[in-house]
């Protein structure tokens, strides 16, 4: 899953989201290599032609192209949500490319995690602190499952927290 969960000191839980990739660093030189072969297969037969140079300028916007769009999907994956739950506070801080980090806190006491209908499937936000009114979406970048399951800890984890008297 792309979240962690981990427990830096006594009574302090952090959980670190971040976007799923399914093509690592490697893969994208593969795939760019093997494009590069694909496309420049057919162009044997009129190496060393005026038609090679017509043809190559074409093909290198191609795999340019190709090559700009997966940087930037790559760039787009190094979004990072962070949540920080101790007894006294919850914050959550998001970090985008090229944006300044977000940050939110609150008294985890009165925080509930719930997934709501919204702009993707399985809406998942933490909502409830009364002085604020404020609600914030969490792991809009997971699957509907993955937010299911996260909702299922961290609601587990608040809970824990209420009964062991945080607040």
């Amino acid at each position: 899953m792309p979240y962690r969960w981990t427990k830096p000191r006594e009574n302090h839980e952090r959980l670190e989201l971040w976007p799923y990739r399914s093509l690592p660093r490697s893969g994208f030189v593969w795939f760019i290599g093997l494009t590069s072969g694909a496309l420049a297969l057919p162009l044997i037969g009129v190496l060393g032609t005026p038609v090679w140079w017509g043809i190559l300028p074409f093909m290198a916007i191609v795999l340019g192209g190709v090559w700009y769009a997966l940087s930037l999907t790559y760039r787009s994956g190094n979004t990072r949500e962070v949540l920080e739950l101790t007894p006294r506070a919850i914050s959550v801080t998001r970090t985008e490319p090229g944006k300044a980090p977000q940050s939110w806190t609150a008294n985890p006491y009165w925080i509930r995690a719930e997934l709501r209908p919204g702009p993707v499937e399985h809406y998942l936000v933490l909502t409830g602190d009364h002085k604020s009114g404020r609600e914030i979406e969490l792991g809009a970048f997971l699957t509907p499952d993955e937010r299911s399951d996260l909702r299922r800890e961290l609601a587990g984890k608040l809970a824990a927290l209420r009964e062991a008297g945080g607040g």
